[in-house]
């Protein structure tokens, strides 16, 4: 059985830099004063939040295709496709913040990843199902 390091080494990253996207709502939050539960009020902490909210309606898409991708084709193409999510998560969240118009580049990146784990896992189970069986 394949241990899967790198797909794991790229989960915690995805975990860590959605920790990161939840402390920088924590820090716009300081910044401008505003406490839970209340979401709105500074243009900068409501970009944080839905940066940080839209990573996560992401992350099981992504984390089910890198997974099921590196079981039933590599490991290492996986990752590096999960390395290419996570760059674009980051770049979405910096252009986010810093005016939502800049959000298409880093979205486009983590979207491409995404569908390529997610579709080819997919198509690699069917191509399984249609020639070996269950």
């Amino acid at each position: 059985m394949q241990p899967h390091s790198y797909v794991a080494l790229v989960t915690v990253a995805a975990l860590l830099t959605y920790f990161w996207m939840g402390l920088r709502v924590g820090r716009a939050r300081a910044k401008s004063g505003i406490s839970p539960p209340a979401m709105t009020g500074d243009p900068i902490l409501e970009r944080n939040i839905r940066v940080h909210y839209n990573t996560l309606e992401w992350l099981p898409i992504f984390l089910v295709g890198l997974w099921l991708f590196a079981i039933y084709w590599n490991d290492l193409i996986a990752a590096g496709l999960g390395v290419v999510w996570i760059v674009g998560r980051i770049l979405y969240a910096l252009g986010y913040v810093a005016d939502p118009k800049k959000r298409e580049a880093g979205f486009l990146i983590q979207f491409a990843a995404a569908a390529i784990l997610l579709l080819g896992a997919a198509g690699r189970i069917i191509w399984t199902l249609a020639t070996v069986g269950a």
